[in-house]
């Protein structure tokens, strides 16, 4: 750049590139990369959010490209046919070290390995999704736990395997920052588990139990004293968990299929959400 103009568009300022950047979409981010070495080098430096979810050979793209943006905080990639493996995630691991949110969902040909290359390389992890990823053992989640203790949101839901018991009381145990949690459909999630998280997660405030035919009332009312503000159920045994929700001010609840509550109150309803004044209305009229 001679004089204030530009003499082309390698000489574009870094600054000025990545703002460009941000506004084109992720696939068009991985051309600009490689239009030059400085764009490149700006890239590579720059870039803090990149999606691959578009890409159909995104196993081979994520071995060559995650050496490349080093930098990167937010990886998303989301499969509807698997098409990660653990060499993709052990490259993960070993070269964004700064990241902290991770999208994994439908990764089923990872294995146990990714979980423990992820414990030892990306330990600032904030928010992971592994939803749908069958083959985690309860073992290597619990593993990932012990050492990702920045973890604030995490998804669980069809992790039937790795989410046991044992696992959530070592996510309670070290896991203390989390705030949501979804364990849909992780029909092996007892009580135990559950209580571990209310005991061992104080910010925790949302709470995805879709299908865990196993909780009752005991651990749900745990829940309530905790003050949470955000609750999923289905097919649970509830009792009297709405009326203790109204003296806590429990801010909502929402259910989905819950036993018991069509003889509480709440007849022919098959899904929704009911503030605690609703609740409180509807009792009032049965009353009155």
């Amino acid at each position: 750049m001679d004089g204030g103009v530009l003499a082309g568009w390698k000489d574009i300022p870094m600054e000025l590139l990545l703002q460009i950047i941000s506004l084109v979409d992720d696939r068009t981010v991985i051309v600009a990369s490689g239009v030059c070495r400085g764009w490149r080098d700006a890239i590579c430096f720059g870039l803090l959010h990149l999606s691959l979810s578009w890409c159909k050979n995104m196993n081979n793209l994520v071995l060559s490209l995650v050496p490349k943006f080093a930098k990167l905080q937010t990886l998303i990639l989301r499969q509807d046919k698997p098409q990660l493996a653990d060499d993709a995630i052990d490259t993960i691991a070993s070269y964004c070290r700064d990241l902290q949110v991770l999208d994994l969902r439908k990764s089923f040909k990872l294995s146990d390995r990714s979980l423990y290359a992820l414990a030892h390389g990306c330990r600032d992890l904030k928010k992971l999704n592994i939803s749908g990823c069958t083959s985690f053992s309860d073992t290597a989640l619990a593993y990932l736990a012990s050492y990702c203790r920045k973890l604030k949101v995490l998804n669980l839901c069809g992790c039937v395997k790795a989410t046991s018991d044992t696992a959530l009381q070592v996510i309670g145990q070290y896991c203390n920052h989390l705030q949501s949690v979804n364990l849909g459909w992780c029909e092996n999630v007892s009580d135990v588990g559950v209580m571990s998280l209310a005991y061992g997660c104080p910010d925790l405030r949302s709470l995805d139990l879709c299908g865990c035919v196993l909780i009752t009332g005991t651990s749900l009312d745990e829940l309530i004293r905790g003050g949470f503000c955000l609750v999923e159920y289905n097919t649970c045994v509830i009792y009297d968990v709405f009326l203790e929700a109204l003296s806590m001010k429990f801010e909502a609840l929402v259910y989905y299929r819950c036993r018991l509550v069509e003889s509480l109150l709440f007849h022919g309803l098959q899904r929704g959400v009911l503030l605690a004044s609703n609740i409180l209305h509807l009792l009032l009229l049965l009353i009155l």
